[in-house]
């Protein structure tokens, strides 16, 4: 998939309008939204006319300590590994409140992302808990995002960076359907309201604890047999962007 390539490589208040994502968006789930993004938010970036985007709110039982034991830094991190999305699940990424260098991905404001097993490495050596690790991210192909905003499935609205690193993120999307829409759907420009968008249902621990774990030929740190639960099959076409 195009736009995994482009993110290695590359590696406010008030709403937005579903014709203004070219900056960075945050996407909050319709009440009526089912199956795998049920209650979800996401912030999403455009990346070479794709989208990609992260799950904010998903957290797992797995620490980083358990997935990586021989790395005794990983220790260091507190808070749980995230699901991030269903593309490229068996991989980490980092999501930094500052550049880390290297291969990353500005999101916005100071927020980056990177997949470098090196860059990984280094924030948790250095500023273990200055960063969010996610396993896997959520894709759009080109036009798909518009898609979704126009019938109604997202809120959309300008990210904020503390949402990032709430301890605690179980009431997140109550919150902010409260704030954005006082409970009504999203405003639709076509198309039905109430929908799926996989076959899949949500699960709050969406991954396994493996304890090995390898680099690809690209550095980025990769979980051996990872076990995603309950979520759509990894998308062939993601792997060759990342």
């Amino acid at each position: 998939m195009k736009m995994i390539l482009a993110f290695l490589l590359a590696l406010g208040a008030g709403s937005a309008s579903a014709q203004d994502l070219t900056k960075a968006v945050l996407l909050v789930a319709s009440p009526a939204l089912q199956g795998l993004y049920s209650q979800t938010l996401l912030v999403a970036v455009p990346v070479d006319g794709t989208h990609i985007g992260f799950i904010v709110n998903r957290a797992t039982d797995v620490k980083l300590a358990t997935l990586f034991p021989e790395h005794a830094p990983s220790a260091k991190v507190v808070d749980p590994v995230y699901f991030g999305g269903p593309e490229m699940a068996g991989s980490i990424f980092a999501v930094a409140r500052r550049d880390p260098g290297g291969r990353s991905l500005e999101l916005f404001g100071e927020l980056f992302v990177t997949a470098s097993a090196e860059s990984i490495d280094r924030i948790i050596e250095q500023t273990p808990n200055d960063a969010r690790y996610f396993a896997g991210f959520v894709g759009w192909k080109p036009g798909e995002l518009e898609k979704e905003v126009d019938r109604g499935y997202w809120y959309v609205t300008d990210p904020d960076s503390s949402l990032f690193f709430r301890s605690d993120t179980s009431g997140l999307w109550e919150e902010l359907v409260k704030r954005l829409g006082n409970g009504h759907a999203p405003q639709q420009g076509h198309g039905q309201h109430h929908a799926r968008l996989e076959s899949g249902a949500g699960s709050s621990s969406p991954i396994r604890a493996m304890p090995a774990h390898r680099l690809d030929d690209r550095g980025v740190i990769r979980l051996a047999e990872p076990q995603p639960l309950s979520l759509l099959e990894q998308s062939s076409r993601g792997l060759a962007c990342l």
